[in-house]
């Protein structure tokens, strides 16, 4: 539907209930109708005060994509966000006025239902206004403001204050593909339970048990379920966020996700000790270039990597048949034994893979690992008929930047050293990674630049970290609203990262990343949370658990309470410049403020950590880079920005923009129908580097890419 006739049905649909719940209200329970009616004519306000706003960005966001056939950015991004919202509001109020004088008519649910949709109504408001701020004071074109800290201070501010809680409650999730909305639910809801259990003295299946008891409140009270997910998201530390993140480490959590993955004849984890490699130099191979081990924060250290691929074949085969010492000895280690799957009896030898793909994991640099991506890479292994390795690099803050970097350099490195043991020739080498692991393919890509070695044929790079900074950008305003990327956490990712008050800490010898997070989910919660009730009571004192359960009523009437009294409002307007919302409107405001440490140290504007931010000579040399984003992720126009800088440079680069799905939707393969077509797409870019004859030259035609649609990619 197209956004004037959606507005022009919402000033509809308010008008009908307005008439309708100011006539006769037997039927009514309580308040309701006095609520209902309150709440329509705040919707209907917010309405016509939202039209013209999104006019003036559909008259010129299409000048902010990377071109004419990828409509994609920020901006569109928040104006389809509101669409979405406006739309549930219209379904719900149409049924509101039909219904509301029967018999059977749940007054105080539906009231309730649309209190939480006027809530967030208010709050998209709010962004658009922050949203115009950017338009204007950005250049043309510009998604981020990198030369203007002060639009970047604001909008941490804003996030500080700004009531979040609606966004997380009744209206969970209503932006994404329908399909996706339980999933989310159920993300959220094990959150919020796994919040409050976390730092109790009890054991690990005692506070398993208390977590699954407890989450039944969260289901039946969507409000207290968002205040609770508002809280955890704005206080809570790093460690409290790797513990919940890497829980699909777990035994259980990984055993569900095998049995619904493809089955691969080998599934192998190594451990690669720190020698020295010499590889041929790219611009004469009787040349050759040293490189050393992984050293940054505690001296040379092993690699932990993966291999898995579909078919046996030569050079992996020989494991089986115990005669391959030199592959025995990388992964006969106590920290990661092998793990091989069921071998068919009389299973067929196939030759070398003139392909490789290598792989670098998300997780925001601080958690997971392989094991929580093998869905895809098993999918993908069967799809492309080709060995991966994936590199299980150490993480942040205990190995803040370069350990990251380094390790995944090496294991490059390495790999194509020793590709006959891989089951590869590595005639075509390709990276992967999504998220945290994109930006890695992206650097790893630009040191084998400056080292002189060897580039790998292409990069599938998906939603990708391209600026590790909070600098402000219209996509970026969505953290405040997205369940899975709020701005609480990815600041405590990029500052961990960054090592911003971390403590490198070497890990303990005989233990790998992957052995410590291989422990069973009961087990993994005790360990992490043992000792840590003194700190999680400073943020739940009794009087808030207490009054956790009138939150949501609080927020309902603060709007008028803060147009009045908001220091953080008025005293922003006033002393930075120009007020962010007109005369008259304040968002909703939160009663707890959030903790946001921005970045500040020169590291995380290192090209190296910031490949946006990298100067043109860095960059030259890149293999063809296929970016692939989704238009609802607050990471776009990283994606979006990086592939018109690397255009302008005359380097091959497309883009992708899938619509409906949510930052990191690979890992979400098979819960939807959505996410197997953005797979697919994945799988589509990595193949075409594979079967590309010759590089493509480097020109200043812009590619023609096709758009995004929902079907099926042929």
């Amino acid at each position: 539907m197209a956004w004037r006739a959606v507005f022009t049905a919402l000033e509809a649909v308010c008008e009908e209930n307005i008439t309708a719940l100011s006539g006769p209200t037997d039927l009514l329970c309580g308040n309701a109708s006095g609520r209902l009616l309150t709440c329509m004519r705040k919707i209907q306000d917010h309405g016509r005060a939202l039209e013209p706003v999104v006019a003036g960005f559909t008259a010129v966001y299409h000048h902010y994509d990377f071109d004419a056939d990828t409509p994609g950015n920020g901006y569109r991004t928040l104006v389809k966000v509101l669409q979405s919202c406006v739309l549930h509001i219209i379904h719900k109020g149409r049924y509101i006025a039909s219904n509301c004088h029967r018999a059977f008519f749940r007054a105080n649910h539906n009231a309730s239902e649309m209190e939480a949709y006027s809530s967030a109504l208010c709050q998209l408001r709010a962004l658009l206004y922050l949203a115009q701020r950017l338009l204007h004071d950005n250049g043309h074109g510009q998604l981020y403001s990198l030369q203007d800290g002060e639009l970047s201070r604001r909008f941490v501010r804003e996030y500080t204050s700004m009531h979040k809680a609606c966004f997380y409650g009744r209206c969970l999730g209503f932006q994404f593909s329908p399909t996706l909305r339980p999933f989310l639910q159920t993300v959220v809801i094990s959150m919020v339970s796994f919040g409050e259990s976390y730092g109790k003295q009890q054991s690990g299946l005692g506070m398993a048990a208390f977590s699954f008891l407890t989450s039944a409140k969260y289901v039946i009270d969507p409000e207290l379920r968002g205040a609770e997910f508002e809280r955890i998201t704005q206080n809570l530390d790093m460690k409290f966020w790797k513990s919940f993140w890497n829980l699909t480490e777990s035994e259980l959590l990984s055993g569900l996700a095998s049995v619904a993955s493809n089955l691969v004849q080998l599934n192998l984890t190594l451990t690669i000790p720190p020698e020295a490699l010499r590889l041929p130099l790219a611009s004469d191979p009787r040349l050759f270039a040293p490189v050393s081990p992984p050293v940054a924060h505690w001296g040379p250290g092993p690699v932990n990597m993966r291999l898995i691929s579909y078919e046996l074949r030569e050079g992996q085969f020989s494991l089986f048949l115990q005669d391959s010492d030199e592959l025995l000895a990388f992964s006969r280690t106590e920290a990661t034994p092998i793990s091989v799957s069921l071998v068919p009896f009389g299973a067929q030898k196939h030759p070398p893979s003139p392909w490789l793909l290598i792989h670098f994991h998300g997780g925001g640099f601080v958690a997971q690992t392989s094991k929580s991506h093998e869905n895809y890479l098993k999918s993908w292994s069967k799809d492309l008929n080709v060995p991966i390795l994936s590199v299980d690099y150490s993480l942040a803050p205990e190995a803040p930047f370069p350990r990251a970097l380094e390790e995944c350099f090496y294991a490059y490195c390495w790999a194509l050293k020793n590709c006959h043991l891989l089951g590869s020739t590595a005639e075509r080498v390709c990276l992967a990674g999504d998220s945290a692991g994109g930006n890695l393919c992206i650097t790893v890509s630009m040191r084998a630049i400056a080292c002189g070695v060897r580039v790998p044929d292409g990069i599938m790079a998906a939603y990708p970290a391209t600026l590790l900074t909070i600098d402000a950008s219209p996509s970026r305003l969505l953290t405040l609203i997205d369940p899975l990327l709020p701005l609480g956490v990815l600041s405590k990712c990029l500052n961990a990262y960054a090592g911003v008050d971390s403590q490198a800490v070497q890990p303990t010898e005989g233990t790998s990343t992957l052995s410590a997070l291989g422990r069973d989910t009961a087990l993994l919660i005790s360990d992490l949370t043992h000792g840590a009730s003194n700190w999680i009571q400073s943020f739940l004192p009794a009087e808030v658990l207490g009054s956790l359960s009138s939150s949501h009523q609080k927020s309902l009437d603060n709007e008028a309470h803060y147009r009045s009294t908001s220091p953080s409002s008025s005293s922003s307007n006033s002393s930075s410049g120009p007020r962010d919302y007109p005369e008259g409107f304040e968002p909703l405001r939160s009663e707890r403020l959030a903790v946001i440490q921005t970045p500040s140290c020169p590291i995380v504007k290192n090209p190296f950590v910031s490949p946006l931010l990298s100067p043109d000579d860095l960059l030259r040399g890149l293999p063809p880079v296929h970016l692939v984003a989704s238009a609802l992720d607050a990471l776009l126009d990283d994606s979006v920005m990086f592939a018109k800088k690397l255009r302008d440079m005359g380097q091959p680069v497309t883009l992708r923009v899938v619509e409906d799905l949510p930052h990191g939707f690979l890992s979400l393969l098979g819960l939807a129908k959505e996410t197997q077509v953005a797979s697919d797409i994945c799988v589509a870019r990595i193949r075409e580097v594979f079967q590309q004859q010759t590089p493509p030259p480097c020109t200043n035609k812009q590619p023609k890419l096709e758009r995004t649609n929902h079907g099926p990619s042929n």
